[in-house]
């Protein structure tokens, strides 16, 4: 059995390797054997792809596969462990990972250290790791060398005061992303809904569009009313095909990357995480309409009532959503003078609610919305 060779290996060191051997043998272990299984072992990396792969075959879902691969796929968060032998994983290695994200990209984190403890349970099961313990596991073990996150724990939003400067920043650059995201804050919607949004989903005759179940995060397929600006924004990029991305990326037949938002709001000098975009629009409905709650929540794609009131609602509000979308878009655009609003918006208004002001006037908005 070879030790190594006389350069690299010194005669201390192969006469401790040998007598490990020799120790090996009298328990009845065979050491070639033994060191042939321990290079077969795979790479933390290996084991990621396997789960992801095992999991990909479970979900439709594009967006939980993006996150798997963003979490612990080949240049994802953990890239800095994916070449380590699996069963050589230790909490130190862990903690490499998740401390420099821990406090500035908590949901990041979450997702990333349990994907981490996943990957390290399948290895384990495989028979790749030894012990019970996982190196990943919060509870008695990383809660302890890991800083208390401050409580709440919300998604960083922009003040909707801000959020329509920010808007006219936007709408000064060409890029594909920041079309696409002035789009997802006019419909305040998630950032998966827009970036894998194909044409076959809008009616722009209708000023519609319609999110596939699969792509909702609770599974029901979702109508959304597209404001005036928002169906401008989509005749700029071209009606395509009805299996083409609206917001295509680099790559032919592409859609945007999953870090396509993210990016865009580093290289603006933005804290606040995309998501946080609802939680704005929901703010300003809050204080600064007098929509009911529950229509405000129905723009966000959240459940109203209890299960038995749902199990009676048929219906989507989707008039009185227009409305609100209508005056969302209407607030971003900044415009000091309102307008009065169209008749077909009035007409969705809540009876008790006073006569409502648009702040722009759209040019063939009347037919845009059926010819009234």
């Amino acid at each position: 059995m070879g030790l190594g060779g006389t350069d690299s290996v010194s005669l201390a060191k192969a006469r401790e390797k040998a007598a490990a051997c020799r120790a090996m043998v009298a328990d009845g272990v065979d050491p070639i054997a033994a060191r042939n299984a321990e290079r077969a072992i795979p790479t933390f990396g290996t084991v990621a792809d396997e789960f992801i792969e095992l999991r990909s075959a479970e979900t439709k879902s594009d967006k939980s596969v993006a996150r798997w691969k963003r979490c612990v796929g080949q240049g994802g968060y953990a890239e800095p462990i994916r070449g380590y032998r699996v069963d050589t994983v230790q909490v130190e290695n862990v903690l490499a990972v998740l401390k420099p994200i821990w406090l500035e990209k908590p949901e990041a984190a979450r997702g990333v250290r349990t994907y981490i403890e996943n990957v390290l349970d399948l290895a384990r099961a495989r028979g790749w790791r030894q012990g019970s313990e996982n190196p990943a596991a919060l509870k008695g073990n990383l809660e302890h060398m890991l800083p208390k996150r401050p409580s709440g724990g919300h998604h960083a939003a922009m003040p909707y005061d801000d959020v329509s400067t920010f808007v006219a920043g936007l709408r000064e650059r060409g890029a594909t992303s920041a079309r696409a995201l002035e789009f997802l804050i006019l419909c305040a919607s998630r950032s998966g809904e827009v970036r894998l949004a194909t044409w076959s989903e809008f009616d722009l005759a209708a000023a519609l569009w319609t999110i596939p179940a699969e792509r909702m995060k609770a599974g029901k397929a979702h109508r959304v009313p597209l404001s005036p600006r928002a169906i401008e924004l989509l005749k700029q990029f071209g009606v395509g095909a009805p299996d083409e991305f609206v917001f295509a990326g680099k790559k032919p037949g592409a859609p945007l990357s999953v870090m396509a938002f993210d990016m865009l709001m580093r290289r603006l000098g933005r804290e606040e995480t995309v998501h946080g975009f609802r939680s704005s629009f929901r703010d300003w409905a809050g204080d600064k309409t007098t929509f009911p709650r529950e229509i405000a929540e129905m723009a966000l794609a959240h459940a109203v009532g209890d299960s038995v009131e749902r199990a009676y609602r048929r219906g989507d509000a989707l008039a009185k959503r227009r409305a609100l979308m209508e005056e969302w878009g209407a607030y971003l655009a900044g415009a000091s003078e309102p307008a009065d609003l169209p008749p077909v918006e009035a007409a969705a208004r809540p009876a008790s609610a006073a006569p409502r002001r648009r702040s722009i006037e759209v040019p063939g908005q009347v037919a845009l919305f059926g010819g009234v």
